[in-house]
């Protein structure tokens, strides 16, 4: 049987492992380097990071001393012999001049998300990619995840969808390039677009800011902390457009991770929390349509997952849609540009208090 995740067009037998460098090692750069050494179809030949004793904690920490090169400027990895591939894992402000300078070497790109923070960059990059021939694909982790894989086959049993809501919250990590919406809500943007195999029509936002509104040597100072968000879906065949909310806060202790979709038969719940099961679909549905409204067929389903790590099928499925020459049917960098696009309409609703056309 086929992987789901391997791209559509088949991989050459007994290729060469993929040789690539990871370009900033940082909390995710780091996740990306242990899965990459795990897996046999590539291999890492170079680190980037501005940060020289960062680079040698990571050698001695993996055994990388002599099987690996080390820099501190990006302009000179992207010209290391031999190499095939980038895996941009830096703050989104310096993906474009990155990804663009590693499409024209002729090396493949892994950004971790978003691609950029404007679509028409991200646009460029993607009809980049294809001038060269080049594969681009973004790590929106989730995506990957068999909870949310599963879930995508399991919205048809819910019947007519009714609305939806999500909670992303944690205390932390507070980023200084980008907002809750871009680093938090994102993910729940990404989710539910895959399983609803759309995109908004429409967006609104509000969203408050309190931690680096006071740092003045800051150029990102105001990004919200907090955020709500409404996504209206147009998904053709019904006389209502669905509508999904979403909460985002790095600024409440109280971890969440919850995105639910409601319909008339039932709802699909995805719930990280630790005491929950991953993924569990509730069955149920009233009995007439007037007054008195009697529930009936309640019940709970956890559906199994398997045990795998998402950010490793990720790696794994980049390296297959590499040798493959084929654009990720999951993640492709035209999926990450169109979030973009969702995504600046998501400020733009923010930062006016208005509905935004996506």
């Amino acid at each position: 049987m086929t992987n789901r995740l391997d791209p559509p067009d088949r991989a050459a037998p007994d290729l060469a492992p993929l040789e690539l460098a990871i370009f900033g090692l940082g909390r995710w750069g780091t996740h990306l380097l242990r899965n990459f050494l795990a897996l046999p179809e590539a291999r890492v030949v170079a680190l980037v990071d501005p940060d020289r004793q960062r680079l040698h904690d990571l050698c001695d920490r993996f055994g990388l001393a002599s099987t690996i090169a080390c820099y501190d400027t990006w302009t000179k990895a992207i010209a290391h012999p031999g190499l095939g591939a980038a895996v941009i894992a830096t703050p989104a402000s310096a993906h474009y001049p990155m990804i663009k300078a590693a499409l024209e070497q002729g090396l493949h790109v892994l950004s971790e998300k978003p691609l950029t923070l404007e679509h028409a960059t991200s646009a460029a990059l993607v009809q980049l990619a294809i001038a060269q021939q080049r594969q681009l694909m973004v790590d929106h982790t989730y995506l990957f995840h068999p909870a949310v894989q599963r879930g995508r086959d399991l919205c048809p049993e819910l019947g007519t969808l009714r609305y939806g809501y999500s909670a992303r919250t944690n205390l932390g990590p507070v980023r200084p390039d980008a907002d809750a919406f871009w680093d938090l809500a994102i993910h729940d943007v990404s989710i539910l677009n895959h399983w609803l195999g759309a995109q908004p029509t429409a967006v609104a936002a509000w969203g408050q800011a309190w931690l680096q509104t006071q740092l003045q040597e800051n150029v990102a100072s105001g990004l919200s902390d907090v955020g709500w968000l409404r996504l209206i879906y147009d998904l053709g065949d019904r006389s209502h457009p669905l509508e999904v909310m979403v909460h985002a806060s790095w600024a409440n202790p109280d971890k969440q991770r919850r995105l639910a979709l409601v319909g008339d038969r039932g709802t699909l719940v995805l719930d990280e929390s630790p005491q929950t099961n991953p993924l569990t679909l509730y069955r149920g549905q009233f009995q007439t349509q007037s007054f008195p409204f009697v529930p009936i067929g309640s019940q709970a389903e956890a559906i199994a997952i398997a045990p795998v790590e998402p950010l490793r099928e990720m790696c794994r499925h980049f390296l297959h849609c590499v040798a493959a020459n084929q654009p990720s049917p999951i993640s492709s960098g035209q999926m990450a540009s169109e979030l973009v696009k969702v995504m600046t309409a998501i400020s733009t609703a923010a930062e006016t208090g208005e509905i935004i056309s996506v």
